[in-house]
């Protein structure tokens, strides 16, 4: 973490992991049963700082910086951009991959996992991928990579246009990013959330996003992140699809109402064909929940969990 940036987790400690492929920066803290937190697009960890005090009450909080984000490790190819349309160093598959030897390497076998966006995806397909591990799931202001492309409908497309525009062939969105990053990134931030502008982020934490975002190895791992989505994320989905593979430990999905029409309003309806056990709502929210709406989000999750 930059000295120039405020600690968003006062008494928390920081570590740094090494992973099959990445170096995974996180920050823990609190007493209880293990809780996973990810992150999503375009943000870092600091996306959990208005419930983290709430939260370490319950339960001992991860909260990494998935791979390309923030201050983890931010792997690249080998391999021309054309050479590839497997884009497996950002598939949620890897990404999960991560999270679970980190972890284990924090000496927790079975955990909790919230994720948020991207990092929702990395924990559905962590619960997915690792049944044994993971104890509960909460999934929030998604679908799933597979629901989410089947039916992109024309105001779904109108409003995930990110979607087919960071999954272009390197270094097309790349170069297009990079010459205003802070333009595009804000632009989201601001159309995503339910307030006008920027006013539902803390101006420190949006320092800290800045700071991730700006970078042009994160800008191509971000980029990737979403290749990845669009090519090996959708395959594994579709192939848990076809084998009737189905998420079995306790799942809860929440939900912004004030997100923007046609982005996730079917929520609910997509996850139950996912999950053996699910229950799910939505909260007066964009689709930022945590900082948005932390007082309901904490209404919602601590029940969920503790129920678990």
């Amino acid at each position: 973490m930059s000295d120039n940036l405020k600690d968003m987790y006062p008494g928390f400690a920081s570590h740094r992991f090494n992973t099959s492929g990445a170096e995974i920066f996180l920050r823990t803290g609190g007493s209880g049963p293990p809780l996973l937190l990810l992150h999503g697009y375009p943000q870092t960890h600091v996306c959990w700082h208005r419930v983290a005090s709430v939260l370490a009450k319950h339960f001992t909080l991860v909260i990494p910086d998935l791979r390309g984000y923030g201050n983890s490790s931010k792997p690249a190819s080998k391999l021309k951009p054309t050479d590839s349309a497997d884009h497996h160093l950002y598939s949620k598959r890897t990404m999960a991959l991560d999270c679970v030897e980190v972890m284990q390497q924090l000496e927790h076998r079975h955990f909790m996992v919230a994720g948020h966006d991207r990092g929702a995806r990395v924990a559905y397909r962590m619960a997915l991928d690792h049944p044994h591990t993971v104890t509960a799931l909460t999934v929030l202001d998604i679908v799933t990579t597979w629901d989410a492309w089947v039916s992109l409908t024309q105001n779904a497309a109108m409003n995930k246009f990110h979607w087919t525009f960071l999954a272009q062939p390197a270094p097309f969105p790349e170069q297009m990013i990079a010459a205003s990053a802070d333009h595009w990134h804000e632009r989201l931030l601001d159309s995503w959330s339910a307030a006008e502008g920027l006013s539902a982020f803390d101006p420190d934490a949006l320092a800290h996003y800045r700071q991730s975002y700006r970078g042009r190895e994160c800008i191509h791992a971000m980029c990737e992140d979403y290749r990845a989505g669009q090519t090996v994320d959708f395959v594994l989905d579709q192939q848990d699809r076809d084998a009737g593979n189905k998420i079995v430990c306790p799942t809860l999905a929440l939900w912004g109402e004030k997100r923007s029409v046609g982005t996730v309003s079917n929520t609910l309806e997509c996850w139950c064909q996912w999950c053996s056990k699910l229950e799910g709502q939505s909260i007066d929210s964009g689709h930022f929940l945590a900082e948005e709406n932390p007082n309901d989000l904490l209404a919602h999750l601590i029940p969920f969990l503790q129920s678990i």
